[in-house]
């Protein structure tokens, strides 16, 4: 089985520092990379090296940033024949902020081409989205169109996964269509209007989602881990165990929600198909970038 992805794809602008310069602060860094990124494209370039046949639907641009797309999906064997390529709009690109020490980032991202993606775009991926087993989306994509896919995938049977990132308002009515609702701690902060920084936090938060129609709740909680609720069972499940040091966490969600879809569809419970996510996460904030930081199949299964 496959997973179809929507999402945008951007070319990411990564400066490394020994800290994220504050508003009106300027700081001298300590390198610069330009690689591929956009959290849709992440997800699939990370679900394809997973060893999962992956749809990617998406819009770029005609231009060097958007060749640079085409290559690594080549490179991580993604199905892009859903991907447009514009003559109207540039390719998108994420300025990123790392801090070095940590790990951590600040990220602003301007969609380009992705932003022009329509419905009748996703009415023209039907074919991939019907022969998945997973339909995984973020709030990147104009969001109007994000809410027609996840009603259009759910039409033609299929599972769906929306990462809610990032984070922005949506119509409730939309929730009974998602199978499952994946934020970290800041996106469930939003949803649900309190802060989500504990496991207990996060119990508190999943209630309130389920409550709201969502069938399954993740909520990740960084090197807390992640905790997961339906209407009958809880559980945290806890960080995969790293042989080598975090240095960058860019992309770690992306890799998170990939690697889930990726479980899914091979009929992984859900306890192992959130070890499964952990496992991807992890291993991706070992390497700069994100999505050449995807792990293999191959360094996947050695941590398990």
């Amino acid at each position: 089985m496959s997973i179809s992805v929507l999402g945008i794809y951007v070319a990411d602008l990564v400066f490394f520092g020994k800290k994220i310069p504050v508003e009106g602060e300027t700081i001298l860094g300590n390198n610069f990379v330009i690689g591929p990124g956009g959290k849709g494209s992440n997800q699939a370039v990370a679900a394809a090296k997973a060893g999962v046949k992956t749809y990617f639907i998406s819009k770029i641009g005609d231009d060097q940033f958007g060749e640079m797309a085409t290559k690594i999906y080549d490179e991580a064997k993604v199905d892009y024949s859903n991907v447009i390529i514009s003559k109207e709009h540039s390719t998108g690109a994420a300025a990123i902020m790392v801090n070095e020490q940590s790990g951590a980032n600040a990220i602003n991202v301007f969609p380009g081409a992705a932003g022009a993606i329509t419905n009748s775009d996703i009415d023209k991926a039907e074919e991939a989205i019907k022969n998945s087993k997973i339909f995984l989306t973020q709030l990147e994509a104009p969001k109007d169109t994000v809410m027609y896919a996840i009603k259009k995938a759910k039409e033609l049977g299929v599972d769906t996964i929306l990462n809610p990132a990032p984070a922005a308002d949506i119509d409730e009515s939309i929730f009974p269509f998602i199978d499952y609702f994946t934020p970290n701690e800041t996106e469930a902060s939003f949803y649900v209007n309190h802060p989500v920084e504990t496991h207990d936090d996060a119990s508190k938060a999943a209630k309130t989602l389920l409550d709201m129609g969502i069938k399954n709740v993740i909520i990740t909680l960084g090197e807390k881990g992640a905790y997961f609720a339906n209407a009958n069972e809880t559980f945290s499940s806890p960080i995969a165990n790293l042989s080598n040091p975090v240095v960058d966490t860019t992309g770690a969600g992306d890799a998170f929600n990939a690697g889930f879809a990726a479980a899914l569809t091979e009929d992984q419970n859900i306890k192992d198909a959130i070890s499964f996510a952990s496992a991807t996460a992890g291993l991706s904030t070992t390497k700069i970038g994100t999505a050449n930081s995807m792990p293999s199949r191959e360094e996947i299964d050695k941590i398990l």
